[in-house]
């Protein structure tokens, strides 16, 4: 039998999610976010606005984008057995949120902080016809793409970079420089094409661009051999189009 948490202890999410109807995971006004749906929903369960001293997210994810494994911090000042409070969430937030996981952690945990790396999924569905049936989670592409020339184009991110020319522009003082661990496409067969990417952080639609580019790479709007200069040139212009929204998941994060 799990232990409840005393007032002041921690909390650790991890938050699955369906981003088609939200704006992005980060709260806004007036309009629908997940960490507002998900912030009414403790709210409600913990009866009071006051009991939630905050929320931290390991990744702000943009309109549209899914997650399967974000991760959210949370401190409350009341105990409430961590299971129950995931129990509970679901029954107000399921299917379109789900906290798969719920745990109480150390004070000094920190969503967004602590995390060592974060993992992106983006998926295309390559056939001449779409499939309304994964539409909301894919790109649908019915030129054919080339596999050997996406694994190509995937191999030069590999590393510590300036990925300026795959960022918007962030806040006057930020970096674009950022650590890629993974970098790989898989064919799934039947037509789905998955770009698997892993890095220790990415600056403001960095995966959507770097997709968009390759898929530009393997159809002859580009070459492979480009990325390398794309890459070094720095310069948002150089790159190829921006993905859409739907084909990307925030996957996993690593502590």
């Amino acid at each position: 039998m799990s232990q409840a948490p005393a007032p002041g202890d921690k909390l650790k999410l991890v938050v699955a999610y369906d981003g088609t109807d939200f704006h992005g995971f980060a709260a806004q006004p007036n309009v629908r976010t997940v960490e507002g749906v998900l912030s009414n929903a403790l709210e409600n369960v913990l009866r009071s606005r006051r009991e939630v001293l905050g929320m931290v997210c390991a990744g702000r994810t943009d309109t549209g984008v899914h997650a399967w494994g974000q991760v959210v911090s949370i401190q409350t000042l009341v105990a409430f057995e961590p299971e129950r409070l995931r129990r509970a969430l679901n029954g107000i937030l399921g299917p379109e949120i789900v906290v798969r996981r719920c745990e109480r952690v150390d004070p000094t945990f920190d969503a967004r902080r602590s995390a060592q790396w974060r993992r992106y999924r983006y998926t295309i569905l390559n056939r001449p016809e779409p499939d309304p049936f994964v539409a909301r989670y894919s790109w649908w592409i019915p030129e054919p793409l080339d596999i050997a020339r996406l694994r190509l184009a995937a191999d030069p991110f590999m590393g510590l970079h300036d990925f300026a020319s795959f960022c918007r522009k962030g806040p006057e003082g930020s970096t674009t420089r950022r650590r890629v661990l993974e970098s790989k496409w898989i064919d799934d067969g039947d037509g789905t094409l998955v770009y698997d990417v892993r890095a220790t952080a990415f600056c403001w639609q960095m995966v959507r661009a770097l997709v968009g580019t390759m898929v530009d790479a393997a159809t002859d709007r580009l070459r492979p051999g480009d990325i390398m200069n794309i890459l070094r040139a720095g310069n948002r212009h150089e790159a190829g189009q921006i993905a859409p929204p739907q084909g990307l998941m925030l996957e996993s994060v690593g502590y």
